[in-house]
């Protein structure tokens, strides 16, 4: 009920007491949030391609609320973390790759003490599962939500483009996806869409093309996810890009348990009560709890 309740709302306004910084990421400034007690366990959102860390704005304050150190960060490239990209590496590359993003998420983690709950959303849910095969003891547990739930080339079972998907360069994909949402396919509340379209105006194109193709090419690390010990939640709603089934099959490849809501892609946004619970539920399988 406190979910269909959600009004239309500026994604803009975060919580009062949310602290706004810049954080020094190996790819730049990445724009970043946090909200709740200092020594509270740290819970780490993490936005998909388009996305940024106002997607979880519902999401902060029910986490503080119960006394989690919740924080989010725009990816570099995207949104407020616009001049953030390879040329600042060292040396200098020439594309958003894997490593950019994985190297950028691990220093976060690294930037406090003791393991961390981690969601990944979309795009950054595999990101997440690299890091937590490469940095195991930066995890406390690992949130799925609407991740890519196949290898290789993850758009090939999607609603509407899955069919020409493999026939299509990464940037006409991108140029697809970044059509449909801004013209509102998805249907969003008006101060949703305005918002998103003002995201845009910041986002770099190049970044979201890197990213797409990087989804063309999604890594195969279920058997290394499964074999974590960390707890595992594969969160989607009922509507989403990718068909239920193959979420559910992810879900159980992996070792996660497996929720369901009756959203489409972005739980975070329209779900966010019923997803903070269900992550609550999952952290109380650990001993990183307030």
């Amino acid at each position: 009920m406190l979910d269909a309740a959600i009004p239309d709302l500026d994604w803009r306004a975060f919580p009062r007491g949310t602290e706004i910084t810049r954080f020094a990421a190996p790819s730049g400034a990445l724009a970043r949030v946090a909200l709740g007690p200092v020594s509270g366990p740290r819970v780490v959102l993490v936005p998909g391609a388009t996305g940024s860390k106002e997607d979880f704005v519902l999401m902060m304050p029910l986490f503080a609320a119960s006394g989690y150190r919740v924080e989010s960060f725009d990816l570099a490239g995207q949104y407020e973390s616009a001049d953030a990209g390879p040329w600042n590496l060292t040396p200098p590359r020439a594309r958003y790759d894997e490593r950019l993003f994985l190297d950028d998420l691990l220093a976060v983690l690294d930037d406090g003490t003791g393991p961390a709950h981690v969601l990944g959303y979309s795009f950054a849910g595999t990101v997440a599962q690299l890091a937590l095969l490469e940095r195991p003891d930066r995890f406390a547990s690992l949130t799925l939500l609407s991740a890519p739930p196949e290898p290789g080339q993850a758009f090939r079972s999607i609603k509407r483009i899955g069919p020409i998907s493999a026939i299509t360069s990464a940037r006409r994909a991108a140029a697809l996806m970044l059509w449909g949402i801004r013209n509102n396919l998805n249907r969003v509340p008006p101060g949703r869409l305005a918002f998103v379209r003002e995201r845009f105006a910041l986002t770099r194109r190049e970044s979201v093309d890197d990213i797409i193709a990087l989804m063309m090419r999604t890594p195969d690390v279920r058997a290394a996810v499964a074999g974590s010990p960390v707890p595992k939640l594969v969160a989607v709603g009922e509507h989403d890009l990718w068909p239920r089934e193959l979420h559910a099959r992810f879900a159980v490849e992996i070792g996660a348990h497996f929720v369901v809501y009756p959203t489409g892609h972005s739980p975070c946004e329209t779900a966010p009560h019923q997803l903070v619970r269900d992550m609550e539920a999952l952290f109380a399988e650990t001993d990183v709890t307030p």
